[in-house]
């Protein structure tokens, strides 16, 4: 027999009936905290992949627009990165940035003469970002995947993809 004072019959176990309805409570709470946690990691994926995918649009516009002679695309990131066509060497990009979303590198997108002409991720998750892009990326509205959000600068090229789709 247990010494010291006996509870009343029908009482045994509330104590932690109590506890164990704290947990759940505490854990519910935690869950749904964890999902707020997710939603607004994805958004700033996204808008990271809109920043840097815009830096790489920017990046290749100018290094086609500043060709000397003939105007031409990179031939490959390291061309960005270091434009080496001139005397003095041009940065048109910072640096080689990494997909946020996949995260891993970019898919490079070619024109037909196999020159980079823009880039897009490689992830097929669908974006939670479906509307009210800035005018150079309205063809990213509707779009079902971050694949498809794919920051080329040739026009006759983005066209041409857009088709696909």
């Amino acid at each position: 027999m247990r010494a010291g004072r006996r509870q009343p019959a029908g009482q045994d176990g509330f104590t932690y009936l109590g506890a164990l309805f704290l947990l759940s409570l505490m854990g519910l709470g935690l869950a749904g905290t964890g999902q707020a946690w997710e939603v607004a990691s994805r958004r700033e994926r996204e808008r990271e992949l809109l920043w840097v995918g815009n830096q790489y649009a920017r990046a290749i516009k100018a290094y086609h627009e500043q060709s000397p002679g003939a105007r031409q695309y990179p031939q490959q990131v390291q061309d960005l990165l270091e434009d080496r066509r001139f005397p003095v060497p041009r940065h048109h990009l910072r640096k080689q940035y990494l997909d946020p979303v996949a995260r891993g590198e970019f898919v490079l997108v070619r024109n037909g003469q196999g020159r980079i002409a823009g880039v897009r991720s490689a992830s097929d998750e669908a974006p939670m970002k479906r509307s009210n892009f800035r005018d150079e990326w309205k063809d990213f509205e509707g779009v079902t995947r971050y694949s498809d959000w794919q920051f080329v600068v040739d026009e006759s090229l983005r066209r041409q993809l857009k088709q696909q789709r």
